[in-house]
Parts: C-alpha cells; structure tokens; sequence
C-alpha cells in the first residue's frame, strides 16, 4: 500500500518525534579538534585565512585543550611551527620541539584528554615537502626513517596516537616496525589512508606554513578523480597495521568515506578541512549563512556518510550546540 495510507510526514509533525527517529547523531565524542603550536611563550596569531583560528605557543595550546576537554572534546590533534626549517626536518623529531613540548605540558595538565600528533615532514622541511627532496624529486623510501623518528619522539614524549599524514608509501609498516621496537606495541596509528590532493588545504598551508617551495604534493597525494584507488591505499595501510583510517578532506569525498566504511571493520575519520571550514566561515561573515546550521548539517553529513570519527576546526563551536 501507498498513500494515503502511508504518510511519511507522520513522523515528522514536531520536534520531539523526528528527534525520536533521528537516524544519524553527533555527539562530541565524534570530534577531534586540531590545533597549531608554535614557538615563543603567550603567541596566540591569527591566521587572516581561517578566522577564529590561531598558531599558538604551548602555554596557549594547553589553554585550549583544556577549553575544549572541559567541553567534552575527547581528543586534539597537533599540528607544530618549528622555529627554524631545514632539509631534513630536524625539528619534526627533536626531543625539544614545539609539539613534544606540547604533549609533555598538555599530559601533565589533562591527563585523560586523548593527544594525537601529526606525523609529517612539510612543515619542517624548508622546501615544504612532505618527504626528502633530490634534484627536485619527493624521495619515498629515505624519508620513512624520518617518519618513524617523529612517530617515536612523539611517542616518547607521552602522545597516545599517531597519524601519519605524508602519503609516502609503506610509512604506515615503518612507524609500526619502529615503534614496537622500542616498547610502544601499544600505540594507535591512525593513518591519512585516502589523502588527496586537494585544493580545499590552502588555508592550512598558510597557517602551517607549509607552502611547497616547488612544485606540488600531486606525485604522493592522491588524484582527486580516483575513487577505487582509496580502497587500495586504505587496504594497505590496514595491512600495515594502521588502526584507524582517514578520508582528507571530507566534504567533497563522502563517497570515499562510505566506500570504506562499507569495505572495511575499522574505525574510519574524516577530516574536515581548513578550505571547507573557511568558506563557511567567509559566507557567514557576510551574512550569507546560517553559520549555526550549516556546521551540524555538513558535520552530520560526514558522519552520516560512515565517519565514526571527524577532525574539525568547528569542534569547540558544534560541541556547543550538541
């Protein structure tokens, strides 16, 4: 039978009855909330691209955990500025960089707050590659032992994850190998496993300052019309032994994001990046948008699509209204 004797809008009379058979929730134990360190003491910098967001020191960086754990924020995701670049990275592992720092300091103070890291190399490399460079090459294989180093000092100095974000084949095998080796057979990796080339990262790449001196990332991120390819690399990396998988970006790749949740039994992230979150960020402050209710209904999207979990610069301002 049809209508009239089904009638879908009986379940959507008031609030209270579509709430009852709401479909798709957000909760904030769905977000993860990324910031950015940098050095100095009491630098909190706006960055122009991504209003509301700032590059801050380790003193600030605790502020805001703490703001966003008091919230209910489970997790942070830590990006880091390194005071002076090179070819090698240097800063990505030293025992005395920003991000180790800011691990160190934000365990002491909240402990039961969840600290990820970004394992990279662009924001440290003076060239702004995510890898070694060699006669204007992005190497793969001799930048994996980088890799594990920055998993392991991230490691060493208390993080209870790590989330490789390079795109450098057989990273995932490398920071596993490296960290059970030294004792750390209990470390989550969650691996930017479907990582595409996107131009919604400009934002980003201003505020990491990781603008690539050459060239672009389009040899080791993926091509953005590929779509079975995700599920290659996301089956790699789970062979390697990554225990969570993320989709970047996410807006423009809910496909991706249901592909593998339909593929694979694991948890699957979502990045909700910077070029998603400032163009709603732009629409609103010129009045275009209901700010409030563009952010849940694109965050409920995302999850909708299968994320169990989401990376956003929107956490602390969506946890509000959950």
């Amino acid at each position: 039978m049809s209508f009239p004797f089904h009638r879908l809008r009986r379940l959507r009379n008031n609030n209270s009855i579509r709430k009852m058979v709401q479909e798709t929730r957000l909760s904030p134990d769905d977000l993860i909330y990324p910031m950015i360190v940098t050095f100095g003491k009491g630098v909190k910098k706006k960055i122009p691209s991504m209003p509301g967001c700032f590059q801050m020191s380790v003193d600030e960086t605790v502020k805001e955990a703490q703001k966003a754990h008091k919230l209910g924020i489970p997790a942070v995701l830590l990006f880091g500025i390194p005071e002076r670049k090179d070819t090698r990275a240097s800063g990505a592992y030293s025992d005395k960089g920003v991000v180790q720092k800011a691990i160190k300091t934000i365990k002491n103070k909240i402990p039961e707050l969840v600290v990820i890291t970004d394992v990279c190399l662009c924001e440290y490399m003076s060239h702004g590659h995510c890898g070694i460079v060699k006669n204007g090459k992005i190497l793969n294989d001799p930048s994996l032992e980088l890799l594990a180093k920055e998993a392991l000092s991230h490691a060493r100095a208390g993080a209870d994850m790590v989330a490789p974000s390079d795109m450098m084949d057989g990273r995932v095998v490398v920071i596993r190998d490296t960290l059970d080796a030294h004792g750390f057979e209990d470390m989550p990796i969650m691996s930017y496993a479907a990582k595409y080339a996107s131009a919604f990262y400009s934002p980003f790449r201003e505020a990491a300052e990781s603008e690539p001196a050459f060239g672009d990332r389009r040899s080791y991120q993926m091509d953005p019309p590929n779509r079975r390819e995700a599920l290659r690399e996301v089956a790699l990396d789970i062979e390697e032994g990554a225990d969570i998988v993320m989709v970047k970006p996410a807006m423009c790749y809910l496909d991706i994001i249901s592909d593998i949740k339909e593929s694979f039994d694991v948890p699957v992230a979502a990045y909700n990046v910077s070029g998603e979150y400032s163009m709603v960020k732009a629409a609103a402050i010129k009045g275009w948008i209901d700010e409030k209710k563009i952010v849940m209904e694109m965050l409920t999207s995302i999850k909708r699509a299968g994320a169990d979990l989401i990376i956003t610069y929107f956490a602390i301002d969506a946890v509000k209204q959950l």
